[in-house]
């Protein structure tokens, strides 16, 4: 299926480049001219990868964007000698930033917007913060929290079954397949082929069971609430209004706990407003940075 936002991406220079984060060699990508004035550091979600944001980035010109694969995920491998909790991930964010990008903005999506807000709360110096899908609740008690209870088992089948049996299930095209439609909003023929087309070739692109497995507790036991309190620097909160894992209402609420919050909600999207409607989340994303400082 032809990738629709190929035509912006094509006008968009991108680099490859490695860093050594922590111990291990971390994977990145710079979208844009490295001269431009602003730069946003993108943090991808869970089982997904620098490509997911792709479409963003697409109509994001003029603005620089670095998006890493995240340890365990993609190009980058794993974290040498910890678990992958959200310690780790914090302070692999932390790092990176520091490394790479200081003073960009930080932006996650989904399981990144958990990672981003942890680390900017534990001192992640940014002017910025933008969340896009945060994940504003816990995940068990969301729309679909039923499912989400059988990911449970599933990512505990996963890891506990014998290496090669529970290699094969958490790969399993059909089970992939079974996710993607569950997410996916978009009515449009073309675009539903892409999106699961999308998570098909890079939904599965993880280093081993035993990351994966300590990422999805991860994801499912932390979210945004417990760090917006101490969150001084504006920050963008970019939800939408059938999104099966956090409902609106708790993105409204979640907007309320930050010092200095904005809240966008895009209708007729799920969980994948990355996918589906990108260049909403963009014209958003722009109208925040050019937001005058209080």
């Amino acid at each position: 299926m032809p990738n629709p936002y190929a035509p912006l991406l094509a006008e968009i220079p991108v680099q490859r480049r490695t860093a050594e984060i922590l111990g291990g060699t971390t994977a990145y990508w710079t979208y844009g001219d490295d001269t431009a004035e602003t730069t946003i550091v993108a943090v991808h979600g869970f089982r997904g990868e620098h490509h997911g944001l792709e479409p963003v980035v697409a109509h994001l010109h003029g603005i620089r964007v670095v998006s890493p694969d995240l340890p365990g995920f993609g190009e980058t491998a794993p974290l040498p000698g910890r678990a992958h909790d959200l310690d780790a991930y914090a302070d692999w964010l932390r790092a990176f930033v520091e490394s790479e990008t200081p003073g960009a903005v930080v932006l996650g999506h989904s399981f990144g917007s958990i990672v981003a807000s942890a680390a900017v709360a534990g001192g992640l110096a940014t002017p910025r913060l933008i969340l896009v899908n945060p994940i504003g609740a816990p995940a068990l008690e969301g729309p679909r929290g039923l499912l989400t209870r059988l990911a449970v088992f599933y990512y505990l089948a996963g890891a506990r079954l014998p290496r090669a049996l529970g290699d094969a299930l958490l790969r399993n095209g059909v089970i992939v397949r079974v996710m993607s439609i569950a997410m996916a909003k978009t009515r449009e023929p073309e675009l539903r082929r892409f999106v699961h087309e999308q998570h098909d070739a890079y939904f599965s692109r993880f280093a081993d069971r035993d990351v994966l497995h300590e990422a999805f507790v991860t994801s499912v036991s932390h979210d945004v609430r417990e760090f917006a309190p101490r969150i001084v620097q504006p920050t963008l909160l970019i939800a939408a209004e059938k999104d099966d894992i956090t409902p609106i209402e708790a993105e409204r609420h979640l907007a309320t706990l930050f010092p200095d919050a904005e809240l966008v909600e895009i209708p007729a999207v799920g969980h994948l407003i990355h996918y589906e409607t990108p260049a909403a989340a963009a014209s958003a994303i722009r109208r925040f940075l050019e937001r005058s400082e209080p």
